[in-house]
């Protein structure tokens, strides 16, 4: 087997996989800011890869050889279709493969799947063992959370761990938190002793409100883990992953900086997507950029008005024309 984890530095950071965010363009953007050591796909569905609607979901696997590592993240909960999916992805060339036992969306849960499976323990031996039957090559790696409905960190993970997963990434929040409170990262700590005592060769990376470069190491020393895992922290600062920057970096950076690589986003989304994706999903991303500088509130509610992937652009451009600071450049000539 190829196991790439074990070449990773310690603490090594990953880019979290985020419905309808961690798709092929915001990776490569990531990546011009400061590169993960690991990069996660969007969560995909076996049951939609292993059906004839295939198409309307295997977009999410769409990669460039830029984003290595890429770990494919899989959900669902029928045995066949993760072995179907685990050959799948390997002849897609990825280089692990992860199974979704964390996310708490209600839709998901209510069908048993995802952060549901905590509960469904012999499932979960199933689809391991499914996952490691189709895919022998690809190291299998596990994202949950610390419970469903209550805490049951120790018996848990100490359950995962047994069944051997090169990585086992803990959330630090139950499923019912969502993530209305604080990460715990004491009972991420717990993991690791747990994993200490069994002997075992897992990899533990702890994932939940991670915001600054010096969590990384600070977490490491800390509780322990392996590797850091970043999700909506990248919202504040799409350069957290380049350690050799102050934690206040982003936040320092002029509007022109800021708006030209909201620029960039746009013209990446627009060349690799084009109209296969509806244009309000890029919206999701604007509060990244348009933060942090004077106007920016009243920028960010011009840009939700917008309707296409052009019309951001004119108004960016309008803003940047209209600014003191501005350098005069055209700017809606990088997308046009």
């Amino acid at each position: 087997m190829n196991n790439f984890w074990k070449l990773l530095p310690r603490p090594f950071s990953v880019l979290a996989p985020m419905e309808d965010v961690t798709d092929t363009v915001f990776r490569r953007l990531i990546g011009s800011c400061g590169a993960p050591d690991v990069y996660f796909t969007e969560f995909t569905s076996t049951d939609g890869l292993c059906s004839k609607g295939r198409d309307a979901v295997i977009h999410r696997l769409q990669f460039t050889e830029g984003e290595r590592p890429l770990v494919a993240q899989i959900w669902g909960n029928t045995p066949e279709h993760y072995y179907k999916t685990a050959q799948l992805l390997t002849e897609m060339g990825f280089d692990g493969i992860d199974i979704n036992l964390g996310c708490p969306v209600p839709k998901i849960v209510k069908n048993g799947c995802c952060s549901a499976l905590i509960d469904n323990p012999t499932l979960v031996a199933e689809l391991y063992q499914a996952t490691t039957e189709g895919a022998p090559q690809l190291p299998v790696s596990i994202k949950t959370r610390l419970g469903f409905k209550r805490k049951v960190t120790e018996e848990w993970s100490q359950f995962l761990l047994e069944l051997n997963p090169a990585v086992l990434t803990m959330h630090g929040r139950t499923a019912r938190q969502m993530s209305k409170v604080p990460a715990n990262w004491d009972e991420i700590a717990k993991v690791v002793e747990i994993r200490n005592a069994l002997q075992s060769d897992t990899i533990v990376i702890g994932n939940g409100d991670v915001t600054k470069r010096s969590q990384f190491a600070e977490f490491h020393e800390r509780y322990g883990v392996d590797g850091i895992m970043v999700g909506r922290g990248i919202f504040q600062d799409p350069y957290l992953f380049d350690l050799s920057l102050a934690d206040d970096y982003w936040e320092q950076q002029s509007e022109q900086q800021k708006l030209s690589l909201l620029l960039t986003h746009i013209r990446l989304h627009r060349s690799v997507w084009g109209e296969r994706k509806p244009y309000a999903i890029l919206k999701k991303f604007f509060k990244i950029y348009v933060s942090s500088f004077a106007g920016a509130s009243e920028l960010r509610t011009l840009l939700m008005q917008t309707n296409s992937m052009q019309d951001a652009a004119d108004v960016i451009e309008q803003w940047l024309q209209r600014s003191p600071a501005s350098d005069d450049n055209n700017q809606s000539d990088t997308i046009r």
